[in-house]
């Protein structure tokens, strides 16, 4: 008697999220089992977290309940934590109880990458989840509030954030666009407070045009923000970091954003990883498993130059849909289809109608590329929830 495959997806990000909702239009009745397991019950928007760390947003912008975006007739959610993935017996076992699979789709997502730097994991936030951004803000509020109650330590307005790419430099735009506010609300001289952007790597924002990081470079600066490019963070501290050049920066508040790795788990559970991440074949499966796929911050893909992609929200979109298909091919025994990625563009925000984007071959910087980066949210917003989300989510001004 033949049985219904399970299909599990761990993890409801960019690329789960989009996995479960193709797999509810291509299926048929009965044709497979599909589980979704997240260990919330809302989907966040990733790329928007800097805004409601640096307190410019609500966290309510940021994230959409689980139950909105599937046919819970079709999928069955699961609201739990993966502990393990146990590849030879099909299971992935959870806080709470066991999963069996006939296939798997791992879209976990990433956790910080801190390249062994002392004190990192300890002393500095990261901007991951929901929970860790209400921290941050919530922080950020404090040290203002301890500076005027103890006696004007300068550490509690210094800020250092560790990290010039897209993430590093979108949250300091917010954040020193947020300083004004702050300075009135707790009555601190805005030319008090220090924002400092450190960077390991010879620029900021790899992937742009130098002169559009230039740009970038030129108006946070303007904003307050010190740049230390070329210069990597050597140790974190309690109350401060300290340089490569032996330069201490004394600040109650590191925030680390310089780099993502793929989830432990899926070392743990014996794939052969880099940093994490696993060199999946064109068709988006992990080596020696053909019913096991592996996709966005997990997975590790090269591009025609010879270099990996770089782990974006995009590019776990495009997995999650190619994944789907390749599920729905498998269960029907029909030919997989090789993903291919298609750059739609790149936009990088520089806080309140500021921006910087490559669409093809046309860069945009300024005003127009802020109306760009509004446009690639809400695209997203369409795509996973239609018009309705675009009118609750979306920011139109």
């Amino acid at each position: 008697m033949s049985s219904i495959p399970k299909i599990v997806i761990l993890g409801a990000g960019y690329g789960g999220i989009l996995t479960a909702q193709r797999l509810q239009k291509a299926l048929n009745y009965n044709e497979a089992d599909v589980t979704l397991v997240n260990r919330h019950e809302y989907h966040y928007f990733t790329t928007h977290l800097h805004m409601p760390a640096a307190g410019t947003d609500s966290i309510e912008h940021t994230r959409v309940s689980i139950s909105k975006l599937i046919d819970e007739f079709k999928i069955d959610l699961v609201k739990s934590s993966v502990q393990e993935i146990r590849t030879q017996q099909k299971k992935v076992i959870l806080e709470d109880g066991t999963l069996s699979y006939d296939y798997l789709v791992i879209a976990l997502g990433g956790e910080p990458e801190t390249f062994g730097i002392p004190g990192l994991d300890k002393y500095a936030l990261t901007i991951r989840s929901i929970n860790s951004v209400r921290l941050i803000r919530e922080h950020i509020e404090y040290q203002f509030a301890k500076y005027k109650n103890e006696n004007n330590a300068q550490e509690h307005i210094n800020f250092v954030v560790g990290g010039a790419g897209f993430s590093g430099i979108e949250f300091v735009a917010e954040l020193a666009d947020r300083i004004p506010a702050l300075c009135k609300e707790f009555d601190v001289d805005p030319s008090m407070v220090n924002i400092y952007n450190v960077e390991a790597a010879p620029t900021a924002l790899p992937g742009f045009a130098p002169e559009l990081v230039e740009h970038a470079m030129t108006v946070l600066t303007k904003k307050g923000v010190t740049f230390k490019i070329g210069v990597a963070i050597k140790e974190c501290l309690p109350g401060g970091v300290i340089l490569a050049t032996g330069e201490e920066i004394k600040a109650s508040t590191i925030v680390w954003t310089g780099g993502i790795r793929g989830n432990r788990l899926i070392e743990a559970a014996g794939f052969e990883a880099m940093r994490g991440r696993v060199k999946v074949d064109e068709y988006l499966r992990a080596p020696g498993h053909e019913n096991i796929f592996i996709i966005g911050d997990g997975s590790l893909m090269i591009n025609p130059e010879g270099r990996p992609y770089p782990p974006t929200a995009q590019i776990a979109m495009q997995q999650g849909e190619c994944c789907a298909h390749n599920l729905v091919a498998a269960i029907r025994s029909q030919q997989p289809k090789k993903f291919a990625f298609s750059n739609k563009g790149t936009v990088a925000s520089l806080g309140k109608g500021q921006g910087i984007a490559v669409v093809g071959e046309k860069k945009y910087k300024g005003w127009t590329a802020a109306q760009l980066k509004k446009v690639v949210d809400m695209r997203y917003l369409f795509i996973i929830g239609g018009i309705p989300l675009v009118l609750k989510k979306g920011r139109f001004l």
